[in-house]
C-alpha cells in the first residue's frame, strides 16, 4: 500500500514510517522545508497549500502532526496547539477531496477530548466529548476532516492514550522520577490512566487502514483500563524502584495549570471499535506494555 504521512518527524511519525517501510509499504512524507529525499513532498499547512498530485495513487493518508501539549498552555501556545492540528488536518482533507480516487483518511486525536475528569464512567466511541480546552481542540481537529468525509473518503480519528515506549518523550518524562527513586502516584491515584504500547498503536493504525468497517472516532488504549496507582506500581516494579512519594493534585495544578488534568483526571476509555472488529492487543495490560517497553 502507499501511505502519505504528515507529522513524520515526530516520535510516532518516525516509528510508523519505519514500521511501514520495513513491511514493504511505500511511504511519502509531507515536509515543510525543501525536500531532501525522493520520498518527501513539500507542503504548507498554515497556508492550506498541498498539491493534490502529491497524493496520486495514495491508499492511506495519515496525519500525526501537532504541537506538543506537555508544556504550559499560555494563550499563545493554546493557539499553537489548536492550529497545528486543525490546519494540517484541514489541508490534507481538502487535498484528499480533490482526488479522483478516495483514499482512507486517518488522523490522530486524543482521549483527552472526553473531558477533564470522567470518574468511573466507561468511555466508548459513542460517549460524548466533554468540556475544556482539549475537548474543544478535539472537536475542531476531528471536524477538520469533514471535506474528505463529504467527498466519500473513509475517515477515522484515533483517540489515543499515552503511548508507552522507551524512546517516547512522554514516557521518558513520566519515568524519570521513578528512575531517580522519587516515583509515586499522581493525585489520589484512583483516576483511570489510558495508555497503550507503541507496538499496539502501530498495529492499530494499520488495522484501521485495512478494515473498511472502521470509521469515525477510534479509541486506542489498553482493553483493560488501569488506574494511575496501578500503573505507578507496575512501573516501579518494572524499573525496580520504590513508589513511595505521591505528588498531590494541588502541586500538579499549581505547576502545570490545566494540563495537570491530563494526569489527575480520570478517563476510563475502552477501545470498543477495535475489539468489535477483531483487533487483538499484543500487550493488553499495563504490566505487559511496560515489560515490552523496558525489555
Amino acid at each position: 500500500m502507499k501511505y502519505v504521512l504528515a507529522g513524520s518527524s515526530g516520535f510516532l511519525g518516525k516509528a510508523l514510517a519505519r514500521d511501514l517501510v520495513s513491511d514493504g509499504h511505500a511511504v511519502v512524507r509531507l515536509v515543510r522545508r525543501a525536500p531532501s529525499r525522493p520520498d518527501e513532498v513539500r507542503w504548507d499547512p498554515s497556508a492550506g497549500q498541498l498539491d493534490p498530485t502529491a497524493l496520486a495513487d495514495a491508499d492511506v493518508l495519515v496525519n500525526l502532526a501537532g504541537a506538543n501539549i506537555g508544556r504550559p498552555w499560555t494563550p499563545t501556545y493554546r493557539k499553537t496547539i489548536r492550529e497545528s492540528r486543525v490546519s494540517t488536518t484541514a489541508t490534507l482533507a481538502s487535498a484528499a477531496a480533490a482526488l479522483d480516487h478516495r483514499p482512507v483518511f486517518i488522523t490522530q486525536s486524543g482521549i483527552g477530548g472526553y473531558g477533564k475528569d470522567c470518574g468511573d464512567r466507561t468511555l466508548t466511541e459513542e460517549s460524548e466529548l466533554g468540556e475544556g480546552f482539549l475537548s474543544d481542540v478535539v472537536r475542531l481537529w476531528e471536524g477538520a476532516a469533514e471535506p474528505a468525509r463529504t467527498a466519500g473518503c473513509r475517515v477515522a480519528s484515533l483517540r489515543t492514550g499515552v503511548v508507552i515506549d522507551r524512546d517516547a518523550p512522554a514516557f521518558q518524562l513520566m519515568s524519570l522520577p521513578f528512575r531517580l527513586g522519587f516515583g509515586g502516584r499522581l493525585g489520589s491515584g484512583k483516576q483511570y490512566f489510558p495508555v497503550v504500547s507503541l507496538t499496539d498503536w502501530l498495529r492499530a493504525v494499520r488495522f484501521v487502514a485495512e478494515h473498511d468497517e472502521i470509521s469515525g472516532p477510534v479509541n486506542v488504549d489498553l482493553p483493560t483500563p488501569v488506574t494511575n496507582q496501578d500503573f505507578t506500581t507496575a512501573l516501579g516494579k518494572a524499573l525496580h524502584r520504590p513508589t513511595l512519594i505521591p505528588v498531590p493534585s494541588f502541586v500538579l495544578t499549581t505547576l502545570l495549570g490545566e494540563f495537570a488534568w491530563e494526569l489527575i483526571g480520570s478517563k476510563r476509555a475502552l477501545p470498543t471499535k477495535l475489539l468489535d472488529a477483531g483487533f487483538t492487543f499484543t500487550h493488553p495490560t499495563a504490566e505487559a506494555a511496560l515489560a515490552a517497553t523496558l525489555s
